[in-house]
């Protein structure tokens, strides 16, 4: 049921050192060159931190999701999303070029794909310019290994889980070389049911509504990739690369039991109606992509031209059946209150190129330039029929947005000695978009155009003080476009007076972002950060009785999630971490402690969707507003031992902890979560058994009492305990390499659909 989980989103995105969008942005990314590492496990370069995996016990048998849980600055408190420390959200990339997938499929993809593959482990905290990220996103790479000979490889892995329900996944990868043609594919699938339940309350002293129940989302998910490199001279490849993911969600049911108390005046009294909001929704998902890519390498120091042409297609269709029933004289939940159905379909077009050129000079100087071009395309076309007292009211809305994005950058990279290094760059972009409904509520609604220039600067600096010691520095800006659910002017109905709706209007928000890092021995590292948020697009309650632009008030007092800019924000964070081994590599430690300043200040009075200002009963307007400031601590430590001498048998304690800390819906009071897991590896046989969040203590709460008298209250558990039992077999010749890194021209636009 993806209504509530949209409200979940947001709980996270103020984690700065917690962990997710879910769906796209516009691209071109840069490939990036691997770098052996030989000693040194963890190490900062000038840009990132490379942590080398390919012979640590922590990847064999696990998934490539778990085993970033496990990399240093990296982690998740909902076991979906994934965060850098001090980031506001993470891009993941393989082996240089951005994965073509939303969100869901690309949680699923992580944990359906065994992590024996992997290589490294590359954390970018601040891309450079010749990266098209938005707004504090880092970028995690995972650089795959590098196989030696022709032949054929692979693997397979099957995995159980038991939460509240039971979920099943399996995957199958195998890669082929022979000459000049390189192969690799992968097939991977799977059922699980999220299960989830809510408690919501709001009100204020004269009128209060709480709505308790489940939420249960079956999923069924089938996705693979393949990809064909053909090396066509010494120094000239073409590469075709095709992406799918298909999601069928079918029967996905609320079913919350709402009380509402309501002070009558005539009585002098509370008064107290009891309903029950039951909710049915079908939806499937499809997602392909293709990447055409041509690389020429025009001299020996590695100088070369990178071409890529791209098409993505994005399909949701999404119907559901949303009702509110009261009692009948018998006690029967059977009269109807309200009823609204809805046919959700959204598909996504987005055709793309880039060109990019690097020019290595022999003075360790390295010039790289470039530029890309996206046009996209969503086409939202909503029907929603509304019973209720009045009978039935159509109000279908055809919503078409088309967006065009001009980038171009220049990024200068210099090495000045074997201590001192820098790079400087700037990206200019330009952004018009248009968007239109043929039937809004307000004529304003009708056609909103969009126009953007923006000049973006990057600069960062290493200094390798001698070899135990390495201080770096990095500044970037950057844009966050809205995502193309965020301005489809929709409403997702939770119960009959809640519901979240998307906001057309939202303006793209600018954020600043510097960074401060001291390593030493590269094992011990202080990270300091500071961002400023501009014009902040985010999730905000508006309650109390709507009163429309004609002066018409709502019956009952409503809330509303809207999707909307609301002011700045401000974070700042320190963090202290350690990545190291101990007694002879029997226990390998990631252990990070920080603590995170947040500084809000935002306010909104009216719904911009539809001009709506909002009333208590005493003729007084209420206005939202989070002017608070909050410091809070983190605390993050994954411990890989080792049990006996012939590295067979390993166990994994892992533990994360989040102190409460204002955020735009609230407080976020505190989370936790203690995991273990047990590892036999056996010849090419890997057994792993994982417990997850064994305390129960990963559960989101969430509380806001605002001067006005309103407060909002949220609390949701979704059955973060459980155990997974999976097994993996690696077959075949274990060095088949590819032929090559490729990277897409479409990457990027996959973010936003989120």
């Amino acid at each position: 049921m993806k209504t509530p989980i949209l409200i979940a989103a947001i709980f996270f995105s103020g984690l700065a050192f917690a962990q997710q969008k879910k769906q796209d942005t516009t691209a071109k990314t840069q490939n990036i060159e691997a770098v052996t590492l030989k000693k040194q496990v963890f190490k900062k370069q000038s840009d990132r931190f490379v942590y080398d995996v390919a012979a640590s016990p922590v990847a064999k048998g696990n998934t490539t999701f778990d085993l970033l849980k496990q990399t240093p600055l990296l982690s998740t408190t909902d076991d979906k999303t994934l965060k850098i420390a001090g980031k506001n959200n993470a891009l993941v990339y393989i082996n240089g070029r951005k994965t073509n997938m939303d969100a869901e499929s690309l949680t699923q993809f992580l944990k359906n794909t065994p992590a024996e593959n992997i290589q490294k482990i590359e954390v970018i905290t601040v891309p450079g310019s010749e990266y098209q990220v938005e707004s504090s996103d880092g970028i995690i790479n995972i650089i795959l290994k590098k196989k030696m000979s022709d032949g054929t490889s692979g693997n397979m892995r099957m995995a159980n889980s038991q939460n509240k329900y039971n979920a099943s996944s399996a995957s199958f990868s195998v890669n082929y070389r022979k000459d000049k043609l390189g192969i690799s594919a992968n097939l991977n699938g799977g059922e699980n049911i999220e299960a989830q339940t809510y408690t919501l309350r709001n009100g204020n002293s004269e009128y209060s509504n709480e709505s308790v129940g489940d939420i249960n989302d079956p999923n069924k998910n089938l996705g693979g990739y393949l990809n064909i490199d053909y090396q066509l001279t010494d120094k000239s490849n073409i590469a075709l690369t095709w992406n799918s993911w298909a999601n069928r969600s079918y029967n996905s049911t609320v079913d919350l039991f709402n009380t509402v108390r309501a002070y009558n005046p005539d009585t002098q009294k509370f008064e107290t109606n009891y309903t029950n909001s039951r909710n049915k929704e079908n939806a499937r998902s499809y997602n392909n992509s293709l990447n055409l890519n041509y690389e020429l390498k025009t001299d020996s120091l590695g100088s070369k031209l990178n071409l890529n042409a791209a098409y993505l297609n994005y399909k949701r269709f999404q119907f559901t059946d949303n009702g509110t029933w009261s009692q009948d004289p018998f006690g029967n939940y059977t009269v109807l209150d309200q009823r609204v159905i809805q046919d959700l379909p959204q598909v996504i077009n987005n055709f793309s190129g880039t060109v990019d050129y690097i020019k290595k000079f022999k003075n360790d100087f390295t010039v790289s330039l470039g530029g890309n071009y996206n046009k996209t395309k969503t086409d939202n076309d909503t029907k929603n029929f509304t019973y209720d007292d009045n009978g039935v009211t159509p109000t279908p809305n055809h919503f078409i947005y088309d967006e065009s994005i001009y980038g171009l950058y220049l990024t200068l990279e210099k090495k000045f000695s074997d201590k001192f290094s820098g790079k400087i760059g700037t990206r200019y972009e330009i952004t018009n978009s248009l968007g239109t409904s043929d039937n809004a509520p307000s004529v304003d609604l009708r056609r909103i155009e969009r126009n953007y220039n923006n000049l973006l600067p990057y600069l960062s600096l290493n200094y390798a003080i001698n070899d135990k010691n390495n201080i770096s520095y990095a500044f970037s800006s950057r844009m966050r476009r809205p995502s193309f659910w965020e301005l489809n002017p929709v409403r997702n109905i939770l119960t009959e007076t809640n519901y979240t709706q998307n906001d057309p209007f939202v303006k793209a928000s600018s954020t600043y972002n510097q960074e401060l890092t001291y390593m030493y021995k590269n094992s011990y590292f202080l990270i300091l950060n500071h961002s400023l948020f501009k014009d902040v697009i985010t999730q905000v309650p508006l309650q109390g009785f709507a009163k429309s632009q004609d002066g018409t008030v709502s019956k009952k007092s409503v809330l509303r999630y809207i999707r909307t800019n609301f002011g700045d924000k401000q974070e700042m964070s320190a963090m202290l971490g350690v990545q190291k081994s101990f007694f002879k590599q029997y226990l390998t430690t990631n252990f990070n402690i920080g603590v995170q300043h947040n500084i809000n200040d935002g306010t909104l009075a009216i719904d911009p969707t539809t001009g709506d200002s909002f009333w208590d009963k005493d003729g007084n307007q209420l206005v939202y507003t989070n002017k608070r400031n909050s410091t809070s601590i983190v605390i993050q430590t994954n411990n890989t031992i080792r049990l006996d001498k012939n590295k067979t048998w390993f166990l994994g304690v892992n533990y994360f902890f989040v102190d409460k800390q204002q955020i735009e819906l609230g407080v976020l009071k505190n989370l936790m979560s203690l995991d273990m897991s047990l590892k036999k590896i056996w010849n090419e046989w890997t057994f792993a058994l994982n417990v997850n969040d064994i305390l129960k203590t990963n559960v989101v709460e969430i509380e806001d009492y605002q001067s006005n008298g309103n407060y909002n209250y949220i609390h949701q558990n979704r059955y973060n305990f459980g155990m997974t039992f999976s097994i993996v077999y690696n077959f075949g010749n274990q060095k088949v390499k590819k032929v090559r890194t490729i990277e897409g021209a479409s990457d990027d636009i996959k973010s936003r659909t989120r």
